[in-house]
């Protein structure tokens, strides 16, 4: 809960200054009130005396005040034009705690008035005390002064008010979105979720979209720097095996994964890695159009005996990179994926490169990546930070589990810098490299195929 309100902050603490705005508001716009009071004095007749009039006397004496006797007479006096009853409701008495003094108190919108008719009205009721049979005599011993300030509104009060009411507020919204959000952020969630080690983290880069390639970025660029830690990572997946195919997923889309897989594949080829990157997204593919080659002539032509696999292999402008764009689009993308032609497309390339990227649509709405990991020797799967949940992610896994595939780790994209450099990664980006070796200690090289 905590740190769900130390990361929702800003918010909490929008609300609670909109709360002491309005209070600030609306006291400022309500009429203020002013009150003055006259203390009247409850004794017996003889000064001498030692008793005092019994509590519940006086407590009686007190009533009459606020009766409506006193304020008949106090608005005849006055002549007040508003009536009786708003003059009653303005005039109030009390006994003062341990005495035999009744306080009498006026509130009204005037501060002359106020002491006026604090006045008039105890006038009035010494008036009235000496007409009763009684015993006892009233007498003023504090008159009312003009008050200097309103007593209400109380400003600060109501200002320190909706700044409460607005925090508290605040806090509520702030859990309540914490429990829908189910968005994961913290690296170590999605190593929980995910049942596999993190391989590296992306920051978000508002001009990735412009400029999606770490080719057009300089070498300490944190985006090519956090790619370099993952190329990193992924070194220490079964070192002993020369010869890797694996497929490069997500759950859903929008979450990175072809940027990902083109991007690694320029910076595996960069360290003299002889690397073939296949766009097995037959749905919506974008390798060819990051990369600017020829998307015509591709996965489908070659599987459908069009051409040859080495005429539709693409060099590119990184040594050692091939590609394997997706070719024309067919209406039956899960059917070309999972034949014969596929899987010996599949192994030639094993064959040939030193290791192969698919590039593969995402896991939940289709069947294509289930497949294509499927022949792989394992899958990594792309989360965006914040907006996949903990649900697609398990269900991701899930599927991958239920055709033998094998999930290597995950990469956490489009991840706030803030948020990496709190977690201490290095350069503030990504895992570094003694994350993964005890991370791939623990689950990769111990544990068995996934499913």
């Amino acid at each position: 809960m905590l740190k769900t309100l130390l990361r929702r902050w800003p918010s909490i603490l929008v609300l609670a200054l909109v709360g002491a705005g309005v209070a600030a508001l609306a006291t400022s716009l309500a009429t203020p009130r002013y009150a003055a009071h006259t203390d009247v004095l409850i004794s017996p007749p003889d000064a001498s005396s030692t008793s005092a009039p019994a509590e519940r006397t006086v407590e009686s004496y007190a009533h009459v005040v606020d009766g409506r006797g006193i304020a008949t007479v106090v608005a005849d006096d006055l002549g007040t034009s508003n009536g009786i009853g708003a003059l009653d409701d303005d005039l109030t008495a009390a006994v003062v705690e341990d005495t035999s003094v009744v306080r009498i108190t006026a509130t009204r919108d005037s501060a002359d008035d106020a002491a006026r008719v604090s006045e008039t009205a105890a006038a009035a009721f010494l008036t009235w005390v000496k007409a009763q049979d009684t015993s006892l005599i009233a007498t003023v011993v504090e008159k009312a002064d003009v008050p200097s300030a309103p007593s209400s509104p109380h400003r600060g009060l109501w200002i320190a008010l909706g700044a409460l009411i607005g925090l508290a507020v605040g806090i509520a919204v702030a859990a309540l979105r914490q429990a829908r959000d189910t968005g994961i952020r913290v690296p170590t969630d999605l190593e929980q979720v995910a049942g596999a080690p993190v391989l590296g983290a992306i920051a978000y880069d508002r001009a990735a979209i412009q400029t999606p390639l770490i080719t057009s970025l300089g070498t300490h660029h944190p985006r090519f720097e956090a790619v370099r830690i993952l190329r990193t990572n992924l070194q220490f997946l079964d070192i002993d095996r020369d010869r890797r195919v694996i497929t490069i997923t997500s759950s859903v889309a929008g979450e990175g994964k072809s940027t990902t897989a083109c991007n690694l594949a320029i910076a595996l080829a960069q360290t003299g890695t002889r690397v073939a990157l296949v766009e097995g997204d037959l749905r919506r593919p974008r390798v060819a159009e990051y990369l600017g080659i020829e998307k015509s002539v591709g996965l489908t032509t070659v599987l459908v005996g069009r051409v040859t696999l080495d005429a539709a292999l693409q060099p590119t402008g990184t040594p050692g990179l091939d590609v394997l764009t997706s070719g024309a689009l067919p209406p039956n993308p899960s059917e070309i994926l999972q034949t014969d032609a596929m899987r010996t497309l599949v192994s030639e390339l094993r064959q040939r490169y030193d290791i192969v990227l698919i590039d593969a649509p995402p896991l939940l709405p289709v069947t294509d990546a289930s497949l294509l990991a499927s022949l792989s020797d394992g899958a990594i799967l792309v989360v965006r930070h914040g907006e996949t949940g903990r649900e697609a992610v398990t269900s991701a896994v899930r599927r991958l589990e239920s055709v033998g595939a094998r999930l290597l780790g995950t990469v956490l994209s489009m991840s706030p810098v803030k948020e990496l450099s709190r977690y201490g990664y290095g350069y503030g980006y990504g895992y570094g490299p003694e994350y993964f070796a005890r991370a791939a200690g623990e689950k990769v090289r111990g544990g068995a195929r996934r499913g």
